[in-house]
């Protein structure tokens, strides 16, 4: 239970940090948890719809849409034409703020990397299945 414990632990300074600088930047909780799910998008080469970070976010489509016009105005995600499907519409993060936040998070990152630079591979594997696979525990259990 100690590793949960300290898993709970992690996730809530984390949240708590999400929420801070949700703040400093004029934006909602949620809207910082789109823009990771845009971001995780992006790193997957998945295309980002509105329909993607609806689900990902467990919002109706009125809620979804609030969030991307709420990120549209504050200049952190772009509507974009999906150039192989000129109907569909993709949700692009602007450079800059990708760029407000490594400003904010890097520091923070900087010090995971390093830590994780301390553990030898077969540890940082074994780190990456805990929670590749805690991950899949929460992800397969239905949202209330």
């Amino acid at each position: 239970m100690r590793l949960v414990h300290l898993l709970r632990a992690v996730t809530v300074e984390f949240g708590l940090r999400q929420t801070e600088f949700a703040a400093r930047n004029g934006m909602h909780p949620t809207d910082v948890r789109a823009l990771i799910c845009l971001l995780d998008a992006a790193r997957a080469a998945e295309p980002a719809t509105a329909g993607l970070l609806g689900a990902r976010l467990g919002l109706n489509s009125a809620g979804t849409t609030a969030v991307i016009d709420r990120l549209e105005r504050l200049g952190h995600v772009a509507r974009v034409r999906d150039e192989h499907d000129r109907r569909r519409i993709l949700l692009r993060v602007e450079p800059a703020a990708i760029r407000l936040g490594r400003e904010f998070f890097g520091p923070l990152i900087d010090g995971v990397l390093g830590v994780l630079d301390s553990f030898d591979p077969a540890e940082r594997d074994a780190v990456r299945r805990f929670l590749t696979a805690t991950h899949a525990v929460f992800a397969s259990e239905p949202r209330p």
